[in-house]
């Protein structure tokens, strides 16, 4: 494990608005360009500088107008972003989110072809199944494994869209006057329980022929869609020995699906508050935690513990247990929900919920100096928990 030719992988989860809650409302913040082109170009010029290996964009499609109380860290449409960054940048992976219960896998065959053409085969799909925000589309409600048997289904159409255009279709023959051969493009006449798609994709396939996968789901069965098809696998671990079992988990259940281990890349969250000493790092934090608005924190915190109703709780109430579910009946975001889950069975009041989750304690994470940081991120990496790059 501690080859000097192994190479961290290193994401960068883009998030303008900041981490933390309160972040954006310290002066020195960006929240009045997080509907702009130029923040987002900027943030991934220097990644690309910096050797990052990929920008990542998250999405988000149940906002409501309590959400509104602070600067949104998904203002814009993550593939149309993508889209503009290829333009100005030449080497760094480009990551978004799409939904496989709220876009048709046509559409998301398209889009991500799109971006991998623009950007010369830079494009990578994070794979999300959801129900927040179902109120938003004429989706049915699907429960959580049923969402995960659709998404299955839903990556045997994408995958079949791609490959309907052989790899040389492009003949560009001026003189016969065909651009394309019709002979190398294919229906794919895909019918299943959830999908009819006859095609084939209306575009050509792509420099990658398949953009990459990430996938982060952590059930049973979101490690089972991830396990078949994610290329890169996020994930919040919090601890380095959860970490450890985590990472051996992926590597069997890869296995046991007919995969090389290798082929699927663990990369666990880090979120680092850096000082130039370690007192200055802890008065960040602290300043931090004084920032947070609660209304605003009891918004976002609810969309991790839905469907738990916290919303006539004082701050300084727990949550009455009888309220709670165990993460295992909960219909989205179970892991989430189950790292919330356990200090609020312990009696944790409102108040504390909501720091806890403004300050990011469900990701590796560091306050103190660079030094600190490095040190953590290099553990993870030697010690059997986070992969090379691609």
């Amino acid at each position: 494990m501690n080859d000097a030719s192994r190479r961290m992988a290193l994401t960068l989860y883009n998030a303008p608005s900041g981490i933390s809650i309160g972040s954006w409302r310290r002066d020195d913040s960006t929240s009045d360009r997080v509907l702009t082109l130029r923040l987002f170009a900027d943030i991934a010029i220097q990644c690309e500088r910096a050797g990052i290996d990929a920008f990542f964009l998250a999405d988000n499609v149940s906002t409501g107008p309590d959400d509104f109380r602070q600067a949104l860290n998904y203002p814009l449409e993550p593939m149309t972003v993508l889209g503009a960054l290829s333009a100005v940048t030449s080497k760094i992976g480009l990551i978004a989110t799409g939904s496989t219960s709220y876009i048709e896998p046509y559409n998301l065959a398209r889009f991500m072809a799109s971006i991998d053409h623009l950007s010369n085969g830079r494009a990578g799909w994070n794979i999300v199944t959801s129900v927040s925000g179902a109120h938003n589309f004429s989706a049915p409600n699907l429960d959580h494994d049923e969402r995960y048997r659709q998404a299955h289904e839903y990556m045997d159409v994408v995958t079949q869209l791609w490959d309907s255009w052989q790899d040389d279709a492009i003949v560009d023959d001026k003189a016969a006057g065909m651009w394309a051969d019709p002979a190398r493009i294919h229906r794919i006449d895909f019918e299943g329980e959830y999908y009819k798609v006859a095609g084939p994709q209306n575009i050509p396939r792509s420099p990658q022929g398949w953009p990459v996968f990430a996938q982060a789901g952590s059930s049973p069965a979101g490690l089972g869609l991830a396990v078949k098809w994610a290329d890169i696998i996020f994930t919040p671990q919090p601890t380095l020995d959860g970490a450890q079992r985590f990472y051996a988990d992926v590597r069997e259940r890869a296995a046991a699906a007919g995969r090389d281990p290798d082929s699927v890349r663990v990369l666990p969250g880090f979120v680092p508050i850096i000082g130039e000493t370690q007192r200055e790092a802890e008065q960040l934090a602290s300043d931090l935690l004084d920032l947070i608005d609660y209304d605003a924190g009891r918004a976002d915190l609810q969309r991790f513990l839905s469907p738990v109703d916290i919303s006539d709780l004082e701050l300084d109430e727990p949550i009455p247990t009888e309220r709670l579910l165990p993460p295992d009946q909960v219909q989205t975001g179970r892991t989430k929900y189950a790292q919330y889950y356990e200090p609020a069975a312990a009696g944790a009041p409102l108040r504390e919920l909501i720091r806890i989750k403004s300050s990011l304690n469900d990701h590796a994470h560091v306050t103190g100096t660079v030094e600190q940081a490095a040190d953590l991120m290099e553990a993870y990496f030697t010690q059997g928990v986070a992969t090379d790059s691609c």
